[in-house]
């Protein structure tokens, strides 16, 4: 084996190497990334030529967790790895949107990169770690790639900005992000924030990037021992017609200009455009544009993307007809939904959301239970995005890897902006359905969410609304244009796609994807201020549908009420075999949900008629009473002997009450004065203090007779 290794040091003693030779040899590249005991296993393997008639780079990324690196089996039936979770989609999507613009655009060889977590340490978190061991394992194979990059999390705890934080940290972080670079510029950015500043999200970025410049020059070191025994391949994926390309050019360019500059909708801009490459392939002759016509097809994408790109650096205006920093008209509905516990409409241009809100008790969480993270989660958010908002007839066949990276972002601009369980005693699902979409439905469904939630009443701590950014940027003379509100062709088109959600106070949650080489601060500060003011007059349009939560839930959604009780006395509530709580929950049609917390025992009552939950409170604080000498109470006798009476003063809790002390007359026997379930007043007359057994009387609450009736 030729194994070669390299370590480096994240700057505070922790250590991370680079190994490869060792395992996977039969790959195009693999290598071990271990810090501490976690360790990830990439490799990468590329077809040696490109499928027909292919312009596109089929890259397959996935990321997947091994239960056997944290020494558990996984949950099912099965006992074994099944589908990816969203967690593993997620990272799987970090490393793809770091690696794939990194490719030349001339490779269309089928690539495959599976990064693996085959040992796991409690306290690292493994996602800060794939992006740089899925671009060493490009980095040493032959695979034409234009790295390296790195990835690392950054985040700020007590002020103080750390470099992947350990997992007991990530709870009190007020800033949580991922940032993948290369040494010249960043790349990629995702994550989430309480509220901070657009200068303490710059701040961030830059001591990300001091991090991976580390990294990626490590990786540097590691290829050029690799590549002295194996250079880059050597392909050819395209053939090229120079003719064709420069005519199509000299023919289409100006057309394709002029309908940009005419501020049409999408619709018929798209019809325009398909109809000036129609034109184009009517003049050559049939044959040679059947045979050509995915050559033809990327040319006339290539002088597309030109000619807008120039349109709004020369006319300073967009597609649609707007200005730079103009917002598309937004409208929005609440409570369009009769039936469900909270809904709104939310439609900015030709962008719409639908989203509903469901309330649910503490058995509607999602429990979390992978290799890494297990855990409770009492608030969701799920984002569709059916066909038809495009316009577009498409298979359905299961939620996709772009609807779980859009849902968690819209989940992560809400999630800290939910009050605590004291405040919100519910588990929250909201859901999300995008009905158009031509540019950041993510976005419309953070606002859709924000509105739903206070339709529903849940006393979010501040309104939440997000926008798109945009970068027409030439490097070459200098000329950059910020775009607000993109459009999708913008999007497309562009070289940076920044989405940024925040309240009047500061950000909550970020994505950026740079698709341009030295795009310095300066220009991202510019683009986050610009999108500051754009979320603001997005607000300013939500506050106007509704601008805080209803006082009160709607009068269909079930109550929760919270006891909290000694530890001691859950299985008193609880009753032998569950008797106790089942016969609550059925007698009061009532959910009864107890949860042990360090010493407490936490109960939501869950009903829609608040007498129920009045009786089922009442029964609690009966059961976890403790009897009082002095006090009295309403029992119910259970059992009688020739001696007395066995009285329930309390659930669970009897007490004899003694022939004597029954009535102030003699009594010949009992049942001459109670039976067996009658109701009566007893007073609690002592306790003793070696058995706990209770003394009780009811002839003390008793007028007492003159002394010769007895």
């Amino acid at each position: 084996m030729n194994v070669i290794k390299k370590t480096f040091d994240l700057g505070d003693g922790r250590i991370i190497s680079i190994e490869t030779g060792k395992l996977a040899k039969q790959a195009d590249g693999a290598v071990v990334v271990k810090m501490d005991n976690t360790m990830l296993l990439a490799t990468v393997v590329a077809k040696k030529e490109a499928n027909e008639d292919v312009d596109f780079l089929p890259l397959t990324v996935d990321y997947r967790e091994k239960y056997a690196s944290s020494g558990r089996f996984p949950g099912g039936f099965f006992k074994r790895e099944a589908r990816p979770s969203d967690h593993e989609v997620l990272i799987s999507r970090l490393i793809d949107r770091a690696i794939r613009p990194l490719f030349p655009e001339d490779f269309h060889a089928e690539v495959q990169l599976l990064v693996t977590l085959i040992s796991c340490d409690n306290n690292i978190m493994p996602d800060a770690l794939a992006g740089l061991a899925a671009s060493a394992a490009l980095s040493v194979s032959d695979i034409p790639f234009n790295g390296p990059i790195s990835e690392v999390r950054v985040g700020r705890h007590n002020g103080q900005l750390i470099v992947n934080p350990g997992v007991d940290l990530l709870h009190d972080l007020d800033l949580d992000i991922i940032v993948a670079a290369s040494e010249d510029n960043i790349m990629m950015v995702e994550g989430e924030m309480k509220e901070v500043s657009e200068n303490n999200l710059i701040e961030a970025l830059k001591v990300a990037h001091a991090a991976i410049k580390i990294q990626c020059k490590v990786q540097n070191e590691l290829a050029a021992e690799v590549e002295k025994a194996m250079p880059k391949r050597e392909y050819c994926h395209e053939t090229n017609d120079e003719e064709i390309q420069n005519r199509l050019k000299t023919e289409v360019y100006d057309k394709i200009y002029h309908i940009a500059t005419k501020g049409t909708g999408k619709k018929e801009r798209s019809e325009a455009f398909d109809q000036i490459k129609a034109d184009f392939i009517a003049t050559l002759p049939e044959e040679e544009g059947e045979e050509k016509a995915t050559m033809i097809d990327r040319y006339f994408k290539e002088v597309h993307k030109e000619a807008v790109r120039n349109v709004v650096l020369d006319e300073r205006t967009r597609l649609d007809g707007r200005k730079l920093d103009e917002i598309r008209p937004i409208w929005g509905e609440v409570d369009y939904l009769p039936a469900v516990h909270g809904s709104a409409i939310f439609t900015r241009g030709e962008t719409q959301a639908l989203a509903t809100v469901t309330l649910g008790t503490k058995l509607d969480e999602q429990v979390i239970d992978g290799a890494v993270i297990e855990e409770k989660i009492n608030f969701i958010l799920h984002y569709n995005f059916p066909p038809f908002s495009t316009g577009e007839v498409k298979r359905m066949t299961g939620t996709s890897r772009r609807e779980i990276g859009h849902g968690n972002l819209a989940h992560r601009a809400l999630k800290n902006m939910i009050p605590n369980s004291d405040e919100n005693p519910y588990t929250i699902r909201v859901v999300s359905d995008v009905l158009e979409s031509n540019g950041s439905s993510s976005m419309a469904t953070v606002c859709a969410g924000t509105l739903s939630l206070m339709d529903a009443g849940v006393k979010i701590i501040s309104p939440v609304s997000g926008i798109a950014m945009g970068l027409i940027a030439d490097t070459k003379t200098g000329r950059y244009a910020i775009l607000s509100d993109i459009l999708g062709d913008e999007d497309h088109l562009g070289d940076m796609d920044f989405k940024v959600t925040g309240t009047h106070k500061g950000i909550t949650a970020c994505q950026m994807d740079i698709k341009v080489d030295g795009l310095s601060y300066q220009v991202l500060s510019e683009a986050l201020e610009q999108a500051r003011r754009g979320r603001l007059h997005i607000l300013g349009e939500m506050e106007k549908v509704i601008a805080k939560p209803r006082d009160d839930y709607k009068s269909f959604v079930p109550r929760i009420v919270k006891m909290t009780i000694p530890r001691e006395f859950i299985g008193a509530v609880i009753g032998p075999g569950g008797k106790i709580i089942q016969e609550m929950q059925r007698e009061t049609n009532s959910t009864i949900v107890i949860e042990e917390v360090g010493e407490f025992g936490i109960i939501d009552i869950v009903s829609s008629d608040q007498e129920s939950i009045e009786k089922v409170k009442n029964r609690i604080k009966q059961i976890v009473a403790v009897p009082e000498i002095g006090e009295v109470y309403m029992g119910k006798v259970k059992n009688i002997t020739t001696f007395g009476a066995f009285v329930e003063i309390l659930p669970g809790k009897d007490g004899l009450l003694h022939i004597s002390e029954i009535d102030w007359a003699r009594l010949k026997s009992v049942e001459s004065v109670l039976n067996v379930g009658d109701e009566i007043e007893v007073k609690l007359i002592d306790i003793d203090s070696k058995t706990g057994k209770l003394k009780l009387s009811r002839k003390v609450l008793l007028p007492r007779p003159p002394r010769t009736e007895y």
